[in-house]
């Protein structure tokens, strides 16, 4: 699992990037929003919060490779 950490940098872009989306997805009504929206948002705030990124794992996953890659 440590493979799959990213740094200090990363971190702070996925929180702002999560942080635009919940902003979008709260300015647009959160009964409004679709369901997909959250998707990322929680991916990418458990990314910030923690340090592993579950979308790095998926791709992983998927097709394979190392942390170098």
């Amino acid at each position: 699992m440590d493979n799959l950490k990213v740094g200090t940098s990363m971190r702070f872009f996925f929180l702002v990037l999560a942080s635009f989306i919940w902003v979008g997805i709260w300015l647009t009504g959160f009964n409004t929003a679709s369901w997909v929206l959250y998707f990322p948002a929680i991916f990418l705030a458990f990314a910030a919060a923690t340090g592993i990124c579950p979308g790095m794992a998926i791709a992983r996953r998927l097709f394979g490779g190392t942390a170098t890659e």
